[in-house]
């Protein structure tokens, strides 16, 4: 049984104070916790204090980005060592907010994601979805489905079985709109049987899904009780820990 994951994206959000207030008032309610995954994306300044807050308890750390280079002169960037050495776990990769503004593109994801699973420990949480005017043009599946084989190009399959993907509906980010759960399903469902023609059945079925779209508090437990939805790659809804909490606690 793939257990969920609840995932906060804080995006440029919070500074280190704030973010250490945050992560001290969700340890006491949920810190203990080991039926969901729960991880937190701070802004890169605030790993190492929130790492210190978080130490012990059943909440992990994770980044919102990461570079395929080792060091060098790269400025503005942040390595996998670094983020391994601030007590990261997880990392996100090839948001659509990363692709939009920063021209991310498949070949990058894919640079991206290998480097996180060279050095071990570090689990890549993997962005795909499609932009309003290709759900509108009936393109959805051949948009995710050229992410998912051009993201995941060159990995074995026991690499696979390393990452998590998110669907984004790049159309319900931030918009106030939200997919549907017969809509996220059936990305969700389309992504899985993706993954079994590139790495297998087996590996498929093992993978977590998670749905990116404006997930909250109100339509989290339509979402979940869904086949294919594994938890929650969450915005706006992270940012409060009321509102968290609830989306970790849902039913």
């Amino acid at each position: 049984m793939r257990k969920p994951i609840i995932a906060g994206n804080w995006k440029m959000n919070k500074t280190p104070a704030e973010a250490v207030e945050f992560v001290s008032a969700l340890k006491e309610k949920v810190g203990s916790v080991t039926e969901r995954e729960i991880v937190v994306c701070p802004v890169f300044n605030a790993l190492v204090p929130v790492s210190g807050v978080i130490k012990g308890t059943s909440i992990k750390l994770g980044a919102q980005n990461v570079y395929w280079e080792d060091s060098g002169a790269f400025t503005g960037e942040v390595s996998v060592s670094m983020l391994k050495a601030s007590g990261c776990e997880f990392v996100i990769i090839g948001h659509s907010e990363r692709r939009l503004y920063f021209h991310e593109t498949d070949r990058t994801v894919n640079k991206k994601i290998k480097k996180s699973l060279e050095a071990g420990g570090l689990t890549p949480i993997v962005c795909v979805g499609e932009r309003l005017e290709e759900r509108e043009n009936n393109t959805t599946f051949k948009v995710v489905e050229t992410q998912v084989k051009e993201g995941l190009s060159g990995l074995k399959p026991d690499d696979m079985n390393k990452l998590v993907i998110a669907y984004e509906p790049v159309w319900a980010i931030g918009t106030g709109r939200t997919a549907t759960p017969e809509q996220a399903e059936e990305v969700h469902a389309f992504i899985r049987k993706t993954l079994s023609g590139i790495a297998g059945e087996d590996v498929s079925n093992e993978m977590r899904i998670l749905y990116g779209g404006s997930m909250k508090p109100e339509n989290i437990s339509g979402l979940m009780k869904c086949e294919n939805i594994d938890g929650g790659l969450v915005g706006g809804a992270a940012l409060k820990v009321d509102s968290f909490v609830k989306l970790i606690n849902y039913e």
